[in-house]
């Protein structure tokens, strides 16, 4: 029993070495591995033993232990005294599922994530790392650039979870939401009279807009679609009362939810009517619109500067962006946002001359 554990943890042992102190540019000989697992493991093994698992380890592993080169050669059997071939493979190492693009692509994405606390976006990216070799972890600088000026919130996690499950069962949930004052610390939304304020929501989708963690619900008190920020949720409770459907509310236009069409038609996650609007754009700005809207845009009026184009969005969210971008972004119709962009941005104009008199 003793010595067939031996042989188990030496497989695993050796699949370790493979998986931390190899890949394709560095690789190693039997007898490298034989010389890290008594200098790293403790463990002493010979040449055949260790040829016996690295075999093994190849024939479970195919698609992830690679062999650089084989060596043919012959060796006389004594015992025959016929010549039998006899191949040496070498320059083994571990081919990761990821390579190292994908893996600095995933870790720059938790980098660039505003919701993911410190502590845990730490923590991802040295797991992220470890699924290459030490050579790719010494690579990786990028941790020292994570901000502290991320969610306080460590139960981030537990709440996808719980959001998740909420979501699959079709049940809705209850929690607190927390806003920060001007002290910087959360404190959880209050009522006008002072009572801390539970939220009782049917939650449909999550999604990332902006580096932010969105969950795309219903406030039961209302008939439209509301938009919280994940890492604001506390307290969250899965309750037994089944979820609204989401095409019965104000703003689907009777539609289930497309996740992709919704983030599209909801710039900055404001909630409020779908509109079909026609804007006037500099030519230099069609990608971004796109990027924008996605391929759902139609394009007219093209001059040798501008060009008219047709978007579907999210009310608010298409005044919003024609304030972001003016003078260069005119919205054409309809006319009552036009009037309204044009009177906002008016206010906004004496507010300035009166405050810089």
């Amino acid at each position: 029993m003793a010595e067939e554990l031996i042989k188990k943890t030496l497989i695993l042992d050796i699949l370790d070495i493979l998986k931390h102190h190899s890949d394709v540019d560095h690789t190693l000989s039997q007898k490298d591995i034989e010389q890290i697992l008594e200098s790293e493991y403790g463990v002493t093994a010979d040449r055949k033993a260790i040829k016996r698992n690295l075999d093994a380890l190849q024939n479970k592993y195919s698609r992830l232990i690679k062999c650089g080169k084989i060596i043919k050669r012959s060796r006389l059997n004594k015992e025959t005294g016929e010549c039998e071939d006899n191949d040496l493979m070498s320059d083994f190492y571990y081919d990761s599922i990821f390579t190292d693009g994908e893996l600095q692509l995933l870790i720059e994405s938790v980098i660039a994530s505003e919701f993911i606390p410190y502590n845990h976006g730490k923590e991802l990216i040295t797991k992220l790392s470890g699924l290459r070799s030490k050579y790719f972890s010494s690579k990786v600088r990028s941790i020292t650039r994570l901000s502290l000026n991320k969610t306080k919130n460590q139960q981030l996690f537990l709440s996808i979870e719980l959001l998740d499950e909420a979501i699959r069962k079709n049940k809705k949930i209850s929690f607190k939401y927390i806003e920060y004052g001007t002290d910087k610390k959360e404190h959880p939304k209050k009522r006008k009279d002072g009572t801390i304020r539970e939220y009782v929501v049917s939650p449909y989708k999550m999604a990332i807009k902006g580096g932010q963690f969105y969950l795309i619900c219903n406030y039961e008190k209302y008939d439209d679609i509301a938009n919280y920020r994940v890492d604001r949720l506390r307290d969250i409770s899965i309750l037994s009362e089944k979820t609204r459907p989401f095409e019965t509310l104000n703003g689907s236009n009777g539609r289930k939810i497309d996740l992709e069409q919704y983030m599209s038609e909801h710039l900055y996650m404001f909630t409020s009517d779908l509109v079909r609007v026609q804007l006037r754009i500099p030519k230099d700005m069609i990608s971004d619109i796109i990027d924008m809207f996605g391929f759902d845009v139609s394009f007219w009026n093209e001059t040798s500067e501008t060009v008219e184009v047709s978007v579907s969005a999210n009310e608010k969210s298409i005044i919003q962006f024609a304030k972001c971008y003016a003078p260069d972004v005119m919205v054409l119709s309809p006319l009552r946002i036009s009037k309204q962009i044009r009177e906002e941005l008016e206010s906004t104009v004496r507010r300035y001359t009166e405050e810089l008199k």
